[in-house]
């Protein structure tokens, strides 16, 4: 089967501290997959190796059967990247701010055009975006990110905690915006959450990492069952031993 990411035996050592260890899991075409954990995981440095962003320190990891040390400006070209901490530029407005970043990622002779009204259609901003992005609550500041990272519909988007600190209604919203994306255009999804319960209705698929070490992966139905869990913050404390 091909997949379009497999990481074997992910390593990282930033000096004396061992920020993963021996990580290995695997994504299907078109499939929403979710790395969870408490902060300090391991999440984040997962995403950024996956993203070129820092090399292992052992171990392999190919999207799309691209190796992404050997082969990194090739993978680059089927990536998006929504880090954690990511902002728009506060003085643009939002259409600005997403014909921008449409220019910057586009491949040569596509439409620009098509693309940011893709932007526009996935964020759901309206008349909102012809204001200044200063001008945005948070909620709808990660609403326009995440536009900007699925509008050119990529291989992969990578979305590093797409609806932290985000009320109700926008953390739906998010959601609801991936959800349907995936299913309309086939794009495949790897985010990192620890909010549990969130990822445990978004995702196919996930892996619950702790300490640097994948503990546990499967379909969130499946690990309640095993675990007997309510809800998969039961079962992630059952498996590291706190329940």
């Amino acid at each position: 089967m091909s997949f379009a990411v497999k990481a074997s035996s992910i390593t990282k050592q930033f000096g004396q501290i061992t920020a993963l260890a021996d990580v290995s899991f695997s994504i299907k075409p078109g499939e929403i997959y979710g790395l969870i954990g408490p902060n300090g995981a391991g999440k984040t440095t997962t995403l950024r190796i996956v993203c070129t962003l820092i090399k292992p320190s052992s171990g392999t990891l190919t999207i799309f059967n691209q190796d992404v040390v050997k082969q990194p400006e090739k993978t680059r070209q089927n990536i998006s990247y929504l880090p954690e901490e990511s902002g728009a530029y506060p003085n643009l407005t939002g259409w600005e701010y997403l014909r921008f970043m449409a220019k910057l990622q586009s491949k040569s002779g596509t439409d620009v055009k098509e693309i940011v009204n893709e932007a526009a259609t996935i964020c759901g901003l309206g008349d909102r975006l012809k204001d200044r992005a200063k001008t945005y609550s948070k909620g709808m500041k990660r609403r326009l990110l995440v536009a900007r990272a699925l509008m050119t519909r990529p291989q992969l988007a990578v979305l590093d905690e797409p609806a932290s600190g985000l009320d109700i209604m926008h953390a739906y919203h998010i959601r609801e915006i991936i959800k349907r994306y995936v299913k309309e255009h086939g794009v495949t999804v790897l985010l990192s959450s620890h909010n549990m319960l969130e990822v445990e209705y978004l995702c196919d698929r996930v892996a619950l990492i702790n300490k640097g070490r994948l503990v546990l992966e499967g379909e969130p139905k499946e690990l309640k069952v095993r675990y007997n869990g309510e809800n998969l913050e039961e079962v992630f404390m059952r498996v590291v031993g706190y329940a």
